[in-house]
């Protein structure tokens, strides 16, 4: 079994990486109570982006949000394990940091940005895509999925093609939808070769210093881009701040903490099932709290997408 690959971001992470098998676990209330933090959390921050983009620049405020929420997991992981569980070598370092970047500048706060031109449900439902991604870089390095990847992924495809005719007609930002697709493609890869390179021995740590990596690769764009040159603090609206500190507190630590502990008490095919929950509650959560609207080709591509998931994550689990 893989590690969970920068889980901590909040945005769905690949049931790809959790194909292995894995021994019959029983699945008790405090399971259920664990996956529920991770299906309504993770499905929630993207209401979360939203709304911290309504008054924060999106690179700054991301970077802001993972590099306070690793150094607060490194504190845990210190006080808990002690600070040898920080310790790592040059190379593992250095391969934290490339997957951090990968997951957290080139994929999460890329669909920051994307979200000031496109609701967060649609955001939601196109990073769905990252699996068939996964399948596509998989069968690229020599791996054979089977059938059933295959087919998810072009059913995947097909969804992804009706959930970008909005930006097509319109109806909203076409830039916003390629950029969300691109940052699932670095998602994909980030989530991919964390697995192929020396990574830290300890999960949690790995993911302090992705998390820390990637804040500061966020906040650097974020002044080449200027956004500190029209940003004031003072302008900050109150909604923002809180969004924030909730992405901070139980988009990165709650839920994964939650996700962490399930890799290890549950079943590996309940726990991916994440992957195809997240998008529902984004979009419902989007259209309660902002009323995005759910046009037909969100409904219909989502639907699309959200099945070719389950469709790839039953042949993994099987597999």
């Amino acid at each position: 079994m893989t590690r969970p690959a920068a889980s901590v971001t909040g945005t769905p992470q690949t049931p790809a990486a959790l194909s292995n098998a894995a021994p019959a676990r029983r699945i008790t209330g405090a399971v259920w109570a664990a996956l529920a933090i991770v299906y309504v959390v993770w499905g929630s921050t993207y209401l979360g982006i939203a709304i911290t983009v309504e008054t924060m620049p999106p690179f700054l405020s991301a970077g802001a949000r993972f590099a306070l929420a690793g150094l607060l997991l490194a504190a845990l992981v210190a006080w808990r394990q002690g600070p040898a569980a920080l310790k790592v070598t040059g190379a593992q370092l250095a391969s934290a940091a490339t997957v951090g970047l990968l997951l957290l500048l080139g994929g999460n706060s890329l669909v920051v940005l994307a979200e000031t031109a496109i609701p967060s449900g649609l955001a939601a439902l196109l990073v769905a895509i990252v699996p068939a991604w996964v399948v596509v870089l998989r069968r690229a390095t020599g791996e054979r999925p089977g059938v059933g990847a295959y087919t998810g992924v072009a059913v995947g495809l097909a969804g992804l093609a009706v959930l970008t005719l909005p930006g097509l007609s319109g109806d909203v930002r076409l830039w916003g939808v390629l950029i969300v697709i691109g940052a699932t493609v670095s998602w994909s890869v980030g989530s991919f070769v964390s697995s192929r390179i020396p990574m830290p021995a300890n999960p949690f740590a790995a993911s302090a210093y992705e998390m820390v990596a990637g804040g500061i690769g966020c906040a650097l764009v974020g002044l080449g881009r200027g956004e500190h040159l029209d940003f004031a603090v003072s302008e900050v609206s109150t909604r923002s701040w809180v969004a924030l500190a909730y992405l901070v507190v139980f988009g990165s630590l709650v839920a994964f903490t939650a996700y962490a502990w399930l890799l290890h008490s549950a079943p590996l095919s309940l726990v991916a099932t994440y992957a195809y929950v997240n998008p529902v509650v984004a979009v419902l959560l989007g259209a309660l709290v902002l009323s995005e609207p759910v046009t037909w080709p969100i409904a219909l591509g989502g639907g699309i997408v959200v099945a070719a998931v389950c469709l790839i994550v039953s042949t993994e689990r099987r597999g």
